[in-house]
């Protein structure tokens, strides 16, 4: 059984490998290889071995895999599925030998052969236990049936009644909707009502919806429509490449403008400042669903509401130059175009892609989500935002992304001065 183990553990390391390679959850994996998100844990922790390997080729592929590992997944996978054979022929033959003895013992798990008609005194218990039911569900069909002729003509049921708790998609096959659950005896009478042009001021309005005699019957047992967005999102347009390379153009001179501030502080310093975001702005969108219920993010859109000559002042640089081996993945947008798209970009994880995020894509209040979009100009002072589509259980939507109302501005710095920060100075000086 160790040689067992091995050989599908092999095969589950590869997976986990293969897996880590991505920013992706179990979940999202699943999704998107159109099984459940349990059986892919399974599958990575060695408990399982899939009996097909064209979800193990989708699932290389979706990690972008190269020919050499997938030529190793698909030995390691016929390794796995043997191993699992070998277990399992090995246990029958173990229960087939333990069964033999009890057989020839004439064990009394086994069930008494058929009695010949000749022989009705020795029919098996089975039998007898099964003639007993059924005679019990036909007594209890009959005082059923009684029960409902011996009711009045104003108290049975008509087809034109609307029944409260009726579950309008669990009907019989003749038709008649199925009850899920039995009125009291209270409230199936009948309470007469008062004459025309007088009212009871004991009656109280009932928080049940009823049906007056002569209407046509309402659809009932159906949740009231969802309302309000079913998505939570915030936004955060001063991220920084990185986490430390980013360009403000600021209208003040180098004397004036205050050392480089920690990204956290990004935002704050940038209003302080009246700076605008020079050459590129990076917009983090976080995307959660308020409940276990899919969202689906169905396009991101961006909006230009103004162009106009890019701002004259002098270009500041948060960092004298920084890198990092991660990557992320993101949305491209060029705004110097006339009709500005976010385009699907891959990322990179030490030489290794990272697979573009494409639209439709699901979240829900397990499944949150981040989007990052990386917008540069050359040659305007851009305004814009940012539109995300949403749809949700037969309900659309769109949410505005923005700067708190206000459109996010992103200018050229071509032809400006740049300033970085000298540390050991303390003061800003010429850029290169």
């Amino acid at each position: 059984m160790s040689e067992v183990r091995d050989d599908v553990q092999e095969f589950a390391a590869l997976l986990r490998r293969l897996k880590e390679r991505t920013d992706r959850s179990y979940g999202q994996l699943a999704r998107r290889l159109s099984m459940n998100t349990s059986t892919l844990h399974r599958y990575c922790a060695g408990d399982a071995v899939p009996l097909d390997f064209a979800p193990v080729e989708r699932f290389a592929a979706l990690c972008r895999a190269t020919p050499e590992e997938r030529l190793e997944l698909h030995r390691l996978w016929l390794l796995a599925v043997a191993a699992r054979r070998r277990a399992r022929t090995t246990s029958a033959h173990a229960a087939t030998a333990d069964s033999a003895p009890s057989a020839a013992d004439g064990s009394p798990s086994q069930l008494p052969e058929e009695p010949s008609p000749a022989e009705p005194s020795r029919r098996p218990w089975y039998r007898r236990r099964r003639l007993l039911v059924s005679a019990a569900v036909a007594t209890a069909l009959l005082a059923t049936l009684g029960s409902l002729s011996a009711l009045p003509d104003d108290d049975r049921p008509r087809a034109s009644d609307s029944v409260q708790g009726v579950d309008p998609t669990g009907t019989a096959s003749t038709g008649a909707p199925r009850p899920t659950s039995t009125p009291s005896p209270k409230s199936s009478r009948t309470t007469p009502s008062p004459p025309a042009g007088t009212s009871d001021s004991k009656q109280k309005p009932s928080s049940k919806a009823t049906t007056d005699a002569g209407s046509p019957p309402k659809e009932t047992g159906q949740e009231p429509p969802a309302t309000g967005v079913p998505l939570t999102w915030s936004a955060d347009s001063h991220v920084w490449q990185a986490g430390c390379g980013h360009d403000y153009v600021v209208t003040k001179s180098p004397q004036q403008v205050p050392p480089p501030p920690p990204p956290q502080d990004a935002a704050t310093w940038a209003a302080s400042q009246s700076a605008v975001h020079g050459r590129q702005t990076l917009v983090e969108i976080s995307v959660q669903g308020r409940t276990s219920t899919a969202v689906v993010l169905e396009a991101l859109r961006v909006r230009v509401v103004g162009r106009s000559a890019p701002v004259e002042g002098s270009n500041y640089s948060m960092s004298n130059g920084c890198g990092g081996a991660l990557t992320p993945r993101y949305f491209d947008v060029d705004l110097d175009m006339d009709r500005p798209i976010a385009r699907p970009a891959d990322g990179n994880d030490t030489g290794t892609p990272i697979p573009a995020m494409k639209l439709p894509y699901r979240v829900s209040a397990e499944d949150p989500e981040v989007l990052l979009v990386d917008a540069r100009t050359e040659g305007c002072d851009c305004s814009w935002y940012l539109e995300l589509d949403w749809s949700s259980q037969g309900r659309t939507g769109t949410v505005r992304i923005d700067d708190h109302g206000r459109p996010i501005r992103t200018t050229s710095i071509k032809g400006l001065p740049n300033y970085g920060y000298d540390t050991s100075a303390r003061k800003w000086v010429p850029w290169e």
